[in-house]
Protein backbone atom coordinates (compact mmCIF):
# COMPACT_ATOMS: atom_id res chain seq x y z
CA UNK A 1 0.00 0.00 0.00
CA UNK A 2 1.29 3.46 -0.86
CA UNK A 3 2.30 5.72 2.03
CA UNK A 4 -0.18 8.32 0.83
CA UNK A 5 -3.02 5.86 1.52
CA UNK A 6 -2.22 5.78 5.23
CA UNK A 7 -2.03 9.57 5.32
CA UNK A 8 -5.39 9.92 3.55
CA UNK A 9 -7.09 7.44 5.87
CA UNK A 10 -5.62 9.12 8.94
CA UNK A 11 -6.81 12.51 7.64
CA UNK A 12 -10.31 11.09 7.07
CA UNK A 13 -10.50 9.72 10.60
CA UNK A 14 -9.22 12.99 12.07
CA UNK A 15 -11.88 14.85 10.05
CA UNK A 16 -14.61 12.58 11.40
CA UNK A 17 -13.30 13.10 14.94
CA UNK A 18 -13.16 16.87 14.53
CA UNK A 19 -16.66 16.88 13.05
CA UNK A 20 -17.99 15.05 16.11
CA UNK A 21 -16.23 17.47 18.47
CA UNK A 22 -17.59 20.44 16.50
CA UNK A 23 -21.16 19.11 16.69
CA UNK A 24 -20.79 18.50 20.43
CA UNK A 25 -19.38 22.02 20.87
CA UNK A 26 -22.25 23.49 18.83
CA UNK A 27 -24.84 21.59 20.87
CA UNK A 28 -23.22 22.67 24.13
CA UNK A 29 -23.14 26.29 22.96
CA UNK A 30 -26.83 26.25 22.04
CA UNK A 31 -27.75 24.75 25.41
CA UNK A 32 -25.59 27.29 27.27
CA UNK A 33 -27.02 30.28 25.39
CA UNK A 34 -30.57 29.00 25.99
CA UNK A 35 -29.87 28.59 29.70
CA UNK A 36 -28.49 32.15 29.91
CA UNK A 37 -31.56 33.60 28.13
CA UNK A 38 -33.95 31.65 30.37
CA UNK A 39 -32.08 32.69 33.52
CA UNK A 40 -32.06 36.33 32.42
CA UNK A 41 -35.79 36.27 31.63
CA UNK A 42 -36.71 34.83 35.03
CA UNK A 43 -34.38 37.33 36.70
CA UNK A 44 -36.19 40.22 34.97
CA UNK A 45 -39.56 38.71 35.91
CA UNK A 46 -38.46 38.48 39.55
CA UNK A 47 -37.41 42.14 39.61
CA UNK A 48 -40.66 43.28 38.00
CA UNK A 49 -42.69 41.27 40.49
CA UNK A 50 -40.70 42.76 43.37
CA UNK A 51 -41.27 46.28 42.02
CA UNK A 52 -44.96 45.58 41.55
CA UNK A 53 -45.33 44.32 45.10
CA UNK A 54 -43.53 47.40 46.44
CA UNK A 55 -45.86 49.59 44.41
CA UNK A 56 -48.92 47.73 45.72
CA UNK A 57 -47.79 48.17 49.31
CA UNK A 58 -47.51 51.92 48.75
CA UNK A 59 -50.96 52.04 47.12
CA UNK A 60 -52.48 50.18 50.06
CA UNK A 61 -50.88 52.50 52.61
CA UNK A 62 -51.97 55.59 50.71
CA UNK A 63 -55.48 54.33 50.24
CA UNK A 64 -55.79 53.35 53.88
CA UNK A 65 -54.30 56.66 55.05
CA UNK A 66 -56.75 58.70 53.01
CA UNK A 67 -59.68 56.51 53.97
CA UNK A 68 -59.01 56.99 57.69
CA UNK A 69 -58.31 60.72 57.51
CA UNK A 70 -61.00 63.44 57.83
CA UNK A 71 -61.10 64.06 54.10
CA UNK A 72 -64.08 64.34 51.83
CA UNK A 73 -65.35 61.64 49.56
CA UNK A 74 -64.12 63.63 46.57
CA UNK A 75 -60.52 63.40 47.79
CA UNK A 76 -60.85 59.63 48.26
CA UNK A 77 -62.28 59.31 44.76
CA UNK A 78 -59.37 61.38 43.42
CA UNK A 79 -56.85 59.00 45.04
CA UNK A 80 -58.69 56.03 43.60
CA UNK A 81 -59.00 57.51 40.10
CA UNK A 82 -55.52 59.00 39.75
CA UNK A 83 -53.46 56.29 41.44
CA UNK A 84 -55.31 52.99 41.63
CA UNK A 85 -57.03 53.20 38.27
CA UNK A 86 -53.77 54.07 36.50
CA UNK A 87 -52.03 50.96 37.81
CA UNK A 88 -51.05 48.63 34.94
CA UNK A 89 -51.73 45.39 36.82
CA UNK A 90 -55.03 43.66 37.71
CA UNK A 91 -56.59 44.82 40.99
CA UNK A 92 -59.52 43.46 42.99
CA UNK A 93 -60.77 44.87 46.30
CA UNK A 94 -62.77 42.47 48.50
CA UNK A 95 -65.14 43.33 51.31
CA UNK A 96 -65.02 41.83 54.79
CA UNK A 97 -66.76 38.68 53.46
CA UNK A 98 -64.15 38.30 50.68
CA UNK A 99 -66.57 39.32 47.95
CA UNK A 100 -65.44 41.64 45.09
CA UNK A 101 -66.53 45.26 45.40
CA UNK A 102 -63.96 47.09 43.18
CA UNK A 103 -61.75 45.88 40.29
CA UNK A 104 -59.58 47.30 37.57
CA UNK A 105 -57.60 45.89 34.60
CA UNK A 106 -59.34 42.52 34.68
CA UNK A 107 -59.14 41.20 31.14
CA UNK A 108 -62.55 40.92 29.47
CA UNK A 109 -64.50 42.52 32.35
CA UNK A 110 -65.84 46.05 32.63
CA UNK A 111 -65.44 47.82 36.02
CA UNK A 112 -69.15 48.68 35.90
CA UNK A 113 -70.38 45.12 35.22
CA UNK A 114 -71.84 43.85 38.52
CA UNK A 115 -73.74 40.82 37.25
CA UNK A 116 -73.79 37.61 39.30
CA UNK A 117 -71.74 35.78 36.67
CA UNK A 118 -69.10 38.51 36.66
CA UNK A 119 -68.85 38.56 40.46
CA UNK A 120 -68.48 34.75 40.53
CA UNK A 121 -65.67 34.94 37.97
CA UNK A 122 -64.00 37.77 39.91
CA UNK A 123 -64.09 35.67 43.07
CA UNK A 124 -62.15 32.89 41.32
CA UNK A 125 -59.64 35.39 39.93
CA UNK A 126 -59.22 36.94 43.38
CA UNK A 127 -58.58 33.51 44.94
CA UNK A 128 -55.75 32.91 42.43
CA UNK A 129 -54.32 36.35 43.15
CA UNK A 130 -54.31 35.65 46.88
CA UNK A 131 -52.68 32.26 46.28
CA UNK A 132 -49.90 33.84 44.20
CA UNK A 133 -49.24 37.14 45.98
CA UNK A 134 -51.26 37.16 49.20
CA UNK A 135 -53.77 39.80 50.30
CA UNK A 136 -53.40 43.22 51.87
CA UNK A 137 -55.95 44.31 54.52
CA UNK A 138 -57.56 47.75 54.18
CA UNK A 139 -58.83 48.97 57.56
CA UNK A 140 -61.51 51.61 57.72
CA UNK A 141 -62.19 52.70 61.29
CA UNK A 142 -61.78 49.94 63.88
CA UNK A 143 -64.25 47.31 62.75
CA UNK A 144 -64.53 47.66 58.97
CA UNK A 145 -61.90 45.70 56.95
CA UNK A 146 -61.49 45.27 53.18
CA UNK A 147 -58.85 43.31 51.31
CA UNK A 148 -56.67 44.39 48.42
CA UNK A 149 -55.29 41.76 46.02
CA UNK A 150 -53.47 42.00 42.69
CA UNK A 151 -52.17 39.94 39.82
CA UNK A 152 -49.23 40.07 37.44
CA UNK A 153 -49.26 42.71 34.74
CA UNK A 154 -49.57 41.85 31.08
CA UNK A 155 -45.86 42.50 30.58
CA UNK A 156 -44.95 40.00 33.31
CA UNK A 157 -47.34 37.40 31.88
CA UNK A 158 -45.80 37.82 28.46
CA UNK A 159 -42.32 37.51 29.90
CA UNK A 160 -43.29 34.33 31.73
CA UNK A 161 -44.09 32.78 28.35
CA UNK A 162 -40.71 33.73 26.94
CA UNK A 163 -38.73 30.74 28.35
CA UNK A 164 -41.15 28.32 26.72
CA UNK A 165 -40.98 30.25 23.46
CA UNK A 166 -37.18 30.30 23.67
CA UNK A 167 -37.03 26.55 24.32
CA UNK A 168 -39.38 25.93 21.40
CA UNK A 169 -37.28 28.11 19.09
CA UNK A 170 -34.07 26.36 20.20
CA UNK A 171 -35.59 22.91 19.71
CA UNK A 172 -36.93 23.90 16.27
CA UNK A 173 -33.55 25.38 15.37
CA UNK A 174 -31.75 22.21 16.43
CA UNK A 175 -34.15 20.01 14.46
CA UNK A 176 -33.73 22.16 11.35
CA UNK A 177 -29.96 22.25 11.88
CA UNK A 178 -29.74 18.46 12.25
CA UNK A 179 -31.87 17.87 9.16
CA UNK A 180 -29.89 20.47 7.23
CA UNK A 181 -26.58 19.02 8.37
CA UNK A 182 -27.64 15.52 7.36
CA UNK A 183 -28.84 16.74 3.96
CA UNK A 184 -25.59 18.63 3.41
CA UNK A 185 -23.57 15.58 4.43
CA UNK A 186 -25.58 13.32 2.11
CA UNK A 187 -25.18 15.82 -0.70
CA UNK A 188 -21.42 16.02 -0.10
CA UNK A 189 -21.13 12.24 -0.01
CA UNK A 190 -23.17 11.95 -3.19
CA UNK A 191 -20.95 14.46 -4.97
CA UNK A 192 -17.85 12.65 -3.75
CA UNK A 193 -19.17 9.32 -5.02
CA UNK A 194 -20.21 10.75 -8.38
CA UNK A 195 -16.92 12.57 -8.86
CA UNK A 196 -14.92 9.49 -7.92
CA UNK A 197 -17.00 7.32 -10.24
CA UNK A 198 -16.66 9.63 -13.25
CA UNK A 199 -12.94 10.13 -12.74
CA UNK A 200 -12.33 6.39 -12.35
CA UNK A 201 -14.30 5.62 -15.49
CA UNK A 202 -12.25 8.23 -17.35
CA UNK A 203 -8.93 6.92 -16.01
CA UNK A 204 -9.76 3.30 -16.86
CA UNK A 205 -11.15 4.12 -20.31
CA UNK A 206 -7.81 5.05 -21.91
CA UNK A 207 -5.77 1.93 -20.93
CA UNK A 208 -8.73 -0.30 -21.78
CA UNK A 209 -8.88 1.10 -25.31
CA UNK A 210 -5.12 0.69 -25.65
CA UNK A 211 -5.19 -2.93 -24.44
CA UNK A 212 -7.99 -3.77 -26.83
CA UNK A 213 -5.92 -2.36 -29.68
CA UNK A 214 -2.89 -4.44 -28.72
CA UNK A 215 -5.06 -7.54 -28.47
CA UNK A 216 -6.23 -7.04 -32.05
CA UNK A 217 -2.62 -6.61 -33.21
CA UNK A 218 -1.54 -9.83 -31.51
CA UNK A 219 -4.52 -11.69 -32.92
CA UNK A 220 -3.59 -10.54 -36.42
CA UNK A 221 -0.04 -11.84 -35.93
CA UNK A 222 -1.41 -15.26 -35.04
CA UNK A 223 -2.81 -15.55 -38.57
CA UNK A 224 0.70 -15.25 -40.08
CA UNK A 225 3.38 -17.88 -40.65
CA UNK A 226 4.42 -18.47 -37.00
CA UNK A 227 4.91 -22.02 -35.79
CA UNK A 228 2.04 -23.79 -34.05
CA UNK A 229 3.72 -23.38 -30.68
CA UNK A 230 4.23 -19.67 -31.21
CA UNK A 231 0.67 -19.31 -32.37
CA UNK A 232 -0.60 -21.21 -29.32
CA UNK A 233 1.46 -19.06 -26.95
CA UNK A 234 0.27 -15.84 -28.50
CA UNK A 235 -3.34 -17.04 -28.53
CA UNK A 236 -3.16 -17.97 -24.84
CA UNK A 237 -1.78 -14.52 -24.01
CA UNK A 238 -4.49 -12.87 -26.04
CA UNK A 239 -7.18 -14.89 -24.29
CA UNK A 240 -5.87 -13.88 -20.87
CA UNK A 241 -5.64 -10.27 -21.94
CA UNK A 242 -9.25 -10.40 -23.10
CA UNK A 243 -10.37 -11.74 -19.73
CA UNK A 244 -8.62 -8.89 -17.94
CA UNK A 245 -9.92 -6.37 -20.44
CA UNK A 246 -13.48 -7.57 -19.93
CA UNK A 247 -12.96 -7.30 -16.21
CA UNK A 248 -11.67 -3.73 -16.53
CA UNK A 249 -14.51 -2.89 -18.86
CA UNK A 250 -16.99 -4.19 -16.29
CA UNK A 251 -15.37 -2.09 -13.56
CA UNK A 252 -15.49 1.02 -15.74
CA UNK A 253 -19.14 0.36 -16.53
CA UNK A 254 -19.95 0.00 -12.82
CA UNK A 255 -18.29 3.25 -11.87
CA UNK A 256 -19.92 5.13 -14.73
CA UNK A 257 -23.39 4.15 -13.45
CA UNK A 258 -22.91 5.68 -9.99
CA UNK A 259 -24.83 8.92 -9.76
CA UNK A 260 -27.19 8.00 -12.59
CA UNK A 261 -30.47 6.07 -12.71
CA UNK A 262 -29.57 2.48 -13.70
CA UNK A 263 -31.79 0.28 -15.83
CA UNK A 264 -33.36 -2.60 -13.91
CA UNK A 265 -34.37 -5.25 -16.44
CA UNK A 266 -35.76 -8.59 -15.26
CA UNK A 267 -32.70 -10.82 -14.78
CA UNK A 268 -31.67 -14.22 -13.46
CA UNK A 269 -30.45 -13.43 -9.95
CA UNK A 270 -28.98 -16.90 -9.51
CA UNK A 271 -26.80 -16.39 -12.57
CA UNK A 272 -25.45 -13.07 -11.24
CA UNK A 273 -24.69 -14.66 -7.87
CA UNK A 274 -23.13 -17.74 -9.48
CA UNK A 275 -20.80 -15.65 -11.65
CA UNK A 276 -19.63 -13.74 -8.61
CA UNK A 277 -19.07 -16.93 -6.63
CA UNK A 278 -17.14 -18.51 -9.53
CA UNK A 279 -14.97 -15.42 -9.84
CA UNK A 280 -13.88 -15.75 -6.21
CA UNK A 281 -13.52 -19.50 -6.45
CA UNK A 282 -10.85 -18.95 -9.09
CA UNK A 283 -9.12 -16.63 -6.62
CA UNK A 284 -9.23 -19.03 -3.67
CA UNK A 285 -5.59 -20.15 -4.08
CA UNK A 286 -4.63 -16.53 -3.34
CA UNK A 287 -7.10 -16.15 -0.45
CA UNK A 288 -6.25 -19.42 1.33
CA UNK A 289 -6.18 -23.05 0.25
CA UNK A 290 -8.38 -24.19 3.14
CA UNK A 291 -11.24 -21.80 2.35
CA UNK A 292 -14.38 -23.09 0.63
CA UNK A 293 -17.26 -21.22 -1.01
CA UNK A 294 -20.62 -22.97 -1.29
CA UNK A 295 -23.58 -21.75 -3.30
CA UNK A 296 -27.15 -22.94 -2.80
CA UNK A 297 -29.48 -21.57 -5.47
CA UNK A 298 -33.20 -21.41 -4.77
CA UNK A 299 -35.98 -21.22 -7.30
CA UNK A 300 -36.53 -17.60 -8.27
CA UNK A 301 -38.54 -15.71 -10.86
CA UNK A 302 -37.00 -12.87 -12.82
CA UNK A 303 -35.77 -10.06 -10.55
CA UNK A 304 -35.49 -6.40 -11.68
CA UNK A 305 -31.81 -5.64 -11.20
CA UNK A 306 -28.68 -4.23 -12.77
CA UNK A 307 -26.22 -7.16 -13.08
CA UNK A 308 -23.13 -4.95 -13.09
CA UNK A 309 -24.00 -2.98 -9.97
CA UNK A 310 -25.47 -5.88 -8.01
CA UNK A 311 -22.46 -8.04 -8.91
CA UNK A 312 -20.27 -5.30 -7.47
CA UNK A 313 -22.21 -5.33 -4.20
CA UNK A 314 -21.99 -9.13 -3.97
CA UNK A 315 -18.25 -9.02 -4.63
CA UNK A 316 -17.76 -6.61 -1.72
CA UNK A 317 -19.72 -8.86 0.66
CA UNK A 318 -17.87 -12.00 -0.51
CA UNK A 319 -14.52 -10.27 -0.25
CA UNK A 320 -15.27 -9.20 3.32
CA UNK A 321 -16.35 -12.74 4.21
CA UNK A 322 -13.20 -14.28 2.70
CA UNK A 323 -11.00 -11.81 4.56
CA UNK A 324 -12.80 -12.57 7.85
CA UNK A 325 -12.47 -16.38 7.86
CA UNK A 326 -9.48 -18.53 8.75
CA UNK A 327 -7.30 -19.45 5.76
CA UNK A 328 -7.29 -23.13 6.74
CA UNK A 329 -10.84 -23.73 7.98
CA UNK A 330 -12.76 -20.84 6.43
CA UNK A 331 -16.21 -21.45 4.99
CA UNK A 332 -18.45 -19.01 3.11
CA UNK A 333 -22.02 -19.99 2.24
CA UNK A 334 -24.16 -18.14 -0.28
CA UNK A 335 -27.88 -18.85 -0.52
CA UNK A 336 -30.70 -17.45 -2.62
CA UNK A 337 -34.44 -17.88 -2.18
CA UNK A 338 -37.75 -16.12 -1.72
CA UNK A 339 -38.95 -14.15 1.29
CA UNK A 340 -41.83 -15.77 3.19
CA UNK A 341 -44.34 -13.28 1.72
CA UNK A 342 -42.99 -13.88 -1.83
CA UNK A 343 -42.46 -10.14 -2.31
CA UNK A 344 -38.67 -10.14 -2.29
CA UNK A 345 -35.77 -12.28 -3.44
CA UNK A 346 -33.28 -13.05 -0.69
CA UNK A 347 -29.50 -13.39 -0.90
CA UNK A 348 -27.70 -14.53 2.25
CA UNK A 349 -23.92 -14.51 2.59
CA UNK A 350 -22.64 -16.16 5.76
CA UNK A 351 -19.17 -17.03 7.04
CA UNK A 352 -17.66 -18.80 10.04
CA UNK A 353 -15.37 -15.93 10.98
CA UNK A 354 -14.99 -14.32 14.42
CA UNK A 355 -18.10 -12.14 14.00
CA UNK A 356 -18.75 -8.41 14.37
CA UNK A 357 -18.92 -6.66 17.74
CA UNK A 358 -22.14 -4.96 18.81
CA UNK A 359 -20.51 -1.53 18.72
CA UNK A 360 -19.14 -2.10 15.20
CA UNK A 361 -22.45 -3.53 13.96
CA UNK A 362 -24.19 -0.19 14.59
CA UNK A 363 -21.69 1.67 12.40
CA UNK A 364 -20.73 -0.96 9.87
CA UNK A 365 -22.50 0.69 6.91
CA UNK A 366 -21.23 4.21 7.61
CA UNK A 367 -18.84 5.73 5.10
CA UNK A 368 -15.29 5.79 6.46
CA UNK A 369 -15.89 3.23 9.21
CA UNK A 370 -13.69 0.15 9.07
CA UNK A 371 -12.30 -2.48 11.43
CA UNK A 372 -9.51 -3.44 9.00
CA UNK A 373 -5.98 -2.14 9.18
CA UNK A 374 -5.97 -1.61 5.42
CA UNK A 375 -9.63 -0.79 4.90
CA UNK A 376 -11.06 2.42 3.48
CA UNK A 377 -14.52 1.89 4.99
CA UNK A 378 -16.31 2.30 1.65
CA UNK A 379 -17.14 -1.30 0.68
CA UNK A 380 -20.27 -1.81 2.78
CA UNK A 381 -21.36 1.79 2.20
CA UNK A 382 -21.21 1.08 -1.52
CA UNK A 383 -23.19 -2.14 -0.99
CA UNK A 384 -25.89 -0.21 0.88
CA UNK A 385 -26.11 2.46 -1.83
CA UNK A 386 -26.36 -0.11 -4.63
CA UNK A 387 -28.98 -2.27 -2.88
CA UNK A 388 -31.13 0.44 -1.31
CA UNK A 389 -30.82 3.44 -3.64
CA UNK A 390 -30.37 1.70 -6.99
CA UNK A 391 -32.50 -1.42 -6.40
CA UNK A 392 -34.95 -0.18 -3.70
CA UNK A 393 -34.01 -3.18 -1.58
CA UNK A 394 -32.51 -3.60 1.86
CA UNK A 395 -29.20 -4.93 3.16
CA UNK A 396 -28.70 -5.77 6.83
CA UNK A 397 -26.31 -7.54 9.12
CA UNK A 398 -28.88 -10.19 10.04
CA UNK A 399 -26.90 -11.71 12.90
CA UNK A 400 -23.32 -12.02 14.02
CA UNK A 401 -21.55 -14.08 16.62
CA UNK A 402 -18.28 -16.01 16.76
CA UNK A 403 -18.51 -18.69 14.09
CA UNK A 404 -21.47 -17.19 12.22
CA UNK A 405 -21.96 -13.84 10.52
CA UNK A 406 -24.87 -13.42 8.10
CA UNK A 407 -25.53 -10.53 5.73
CA UNK A 408 -28.95 -10.45 4.05
CA UNK A 409 -30.00 -8.68 0.85
CA UNK A 410 -33.68 -8.25 0.00
CA UNK A 411 -34.58 -7.32 -3.59
CA UNK A 412 -38.20 -6.47 -4.54
CA UNK A 413 -39.69 -8.71 -7.25
CA UNK A 414 -41.72 -5.77 -8.60
CA UNK A 415 -40.21 -2.58 -9.98
CA UNK A 416 -40.65 0.42 -7.72
CA UNK A 417 -41.44 3.88 -9.01
CA UNK A 418 -38.89 6.53 -8.23
CA UNK A 419 -40.21 9.43 -6.22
Amino acid sequence: MAPGSNISRTTTRLYIGKSTVFKAFLLGGVVLISAVFIWYTFNVIGKLQTDTRSQVEKYVKMWQLVANSPTSGNELQFIFDEIIVKANFPIIVLDAKKQPIHWRNIEGLSPTDTSRQTLAHLKKVADKMVEQHGEFPLRFAESHVNYFCYGDSQVIRQLMMMPFIEIGIVVAFMIVAIIGFQNIRRSEERHIWVGMAKETAHQLGTPISSLMGWAEVMESKCSGEQTVVERADVTDVVDNMKVDIERLQRIANRFSQIGSVPDLPSCNLNQVVRETVEYYRRRLPFEGKGISINFSAGELPGVPLNPGLLGWALENLLKNALQAVDQKTGRVDVRTGLQSNNKCAVVEISDNGPGVSTAAARKIFRAGFTTKKRGWGLGLTLVKRIVEESHFGRVTLKRSKPGETVFEILLPLQKNKRG
